[in-house]
């Protein structure tokens, strides 16, 4: 992995092995953010990166000026990897939590200009994210969900489906309330 972007452009991310997360590929991060590149100015947004497994995401925002990002994972070992790596990088406004991704949203009193959901690929409760994101509104007004999946899974059902975008095997499915 690494930074695509910005003020860490270049530098590289090498997760421990024991992780049991799939990080999201280079080349879908970079389309990803490309596509956020048109409608936000990082400096000026809140990002929430859910599931957050090796925190790659979150970087990449940090990277590009985003200074109010939060990490959500329930894995010690990848809340401990992410915090490492925010220190090593200096990366400052940068919050990392320890919790169920599904707790951590229901008792959430703020709201975001963009949440990034990565859930384990095939995970019954990825729709849950969207229900709960919509149903609390805490999606700032222009304000994006992003959920990434494999290609098995669809959500265009969904309310507030604004795009959906393929990189080989990585699906990103954008809802805008």
């Amino acid at each position: 992995m690494r930074i695509i972007s910005g003020y860490h452009k270049g530098r590289r991310i090498t997760a421990p092995s024991q992780l049991s997360v799939r990080p999201t590929t280079d080349a879908a991060k970079e389309s990803l953010f490309n596509i956020l590149a048109n409608h936000f100015y990082f400096p000026n947004i809140s990002f929430l990166d859910l599931f957050a497994g090796t925190g790659n995401i979150s970087y990449e925002a940090a990277s590009r000026g985003c200074t109010d990002v939060t990490a959500v994972d329930q894995e010690y070992k990848c809340t401990g990897f992410i915090k490492s790596t925010v220190s090593d990088f200096e990366m400052e406004g940068f919050q990392v939590v320890r919790r169920d991704v599904y707790r951590y949203l229901q008792n959430l009193n703020r709201t975001f200009d963009i949440i990034f959901a990565d859930p384990p690929y095939m995970s019954l409760d990825t729709v849950n994210v969207h229900q709960i994101v919509f149903e609390r509104n805490l999606l700032n007004k222009g304000g994006f969900l992003i959920i990434e999946h494999g290609n098995d899974e669809k959500f265009d059902n969904l309310p507030h489906l604004k795009d959906k975008r393929e990189i080989g095997n990585v699906n990103f499915t954008i809802f805008n309330p």
